[in-house]
């Protein structure tokens, strides 16, 4: 498994399986859940193995240079190019960072509740997880974007910007779990893929490529003894949109940091909290195109149908009443 298509086509049991073979001797494994692979720079990459669409993919379909990838089954770089990305910076690397890869994180963030839970239990290794100095995160759709959802260090904030990366905001992924768990600061960057759960969903491999390059330069950067730790910093600067939990966890928040997002400003109130969540999934463009051809309702609709992909399996009707 070297090539970007290697990823892309296991089912998520299937590539569990490759990277624990892949990776023998040098993990800890919680089945269906995650792998963690033990590194030597004081970094965790993060990347999650399930893909939203229904089917593998059977069949990738790539542009005359091979620079773009799609596939009628969906091609799934949500989240297959930060696999891959874990698996290319870890080789590319000097020394190895800490990886981990988790399962299930499009229906609720399965995988990473799994690894917060051992960890609160003590049965993961606590000192060296609370020493690490960053976590990174490689499931955002896009080129250059960095999510830092709940965790509000300014100075880590001004580090990620430093390697070309632009701050934007998101709804979930499996850092918004983990970061708080184990006290240090975490971003979710850019991985090369656009219009991600749709069957549309497509991958710039020069887009990806990019990213890889600069997360190589940031696992140099934190095994230097000098570089410094960031810590996790709580964000109490936007208002919060609960979903109930995760087992003990919570299960995310959808941030509306106004001075930092004055565009959302502009967004009515009634439809401001799914806006922002929206952000996850699409660009404010494309947000502000569709309300100007279906009006603000069509925000509610793609709330829900999005949502209901995250969220819609966690629960059954008891647990509902």
């Amino acid at each position: 498994m070297k090539k970007l298509e290697d990823f892309l086509m296991p089912t998520q049991k299937e590539l569990f399986s490759k990277l624990c073979d892949r990776f023998k001797g040098r993990t800890t494994v919680c089945k269906n859940s995650y792998i963690l692979v033990r590194g030597g720079a004081p970094i965790m990459l993060v990347a999650h193995l399930d893909t939203v669409h229904k089917a593998p993919v059977k069949h990738i379909c790539k542009t005359q240079n091979g620079g773009i990838l799609m596939s009628p089954q969906g091609i799934g770089g949500d989240d297959r190019c930060g696999v891959y990305a874990l698996v290319t910076v870890y080789e590319q690397s000097a020394v190895k960072p800490w990886l981990l890869f988790t399962c299930d994180e499009e229906v609720g963030g399965v995988g990473a509740s799994a690894f917060c839970t051992r960890f609160q239990k003590g049965k993961l290794p606590k000192k060296e997880l609370e020493s690490l100095k960053m976590l990174v995160e490689i499931d955002r759709k896009g080129r250059n974007d960095a999510v830092y959802y709940d965790c509000d260090n300014p100075e880590f904030e001004e580090y990620i910007t430093s390697k070309g990366f632009e701050t934007d905001f998101g709804s979930f992924s499996d850092i918004s779990l983990i970061a708080p768990a184990l006290g240090v600061a975490a971003v979710n960057l850019s991985s090369g893929y656009y219009n991600a759960h749709t069957q549309h969903e497509y991958i710039d491999r020069k887009h990806l490529n990019a990213t890889v390059k600069k997360v190589v330069e940031i696992v140099a950067d934190a095994a230097k003894p000098d570089f410094p730790q960031y810590e996790y910093i709580e964000s109490y600067r936007f208002s919060r949109y609960g979903y109930g939990g995760w087992g003990d966890w919570d299960r995310g928040t959808y941030p509306l940091v106004l001075e930092d997002a004055p565009n959302l400003k502009k967004v009515p109130a009634d439809i401001r909290n799914e806006y922002a969540a929206l952000l996850d999934f699409y660009t404010e463009g494309e947000l502000e195109a569709l309300r100007k051809e279906h009006g603000d309702n069509v925000i509610r609709m793609l709330f829900e149908s999005e949502m209901a992909d995250y969220y819609g399996d966690m629960y059954d009707e008891e647990e509902l009443k």
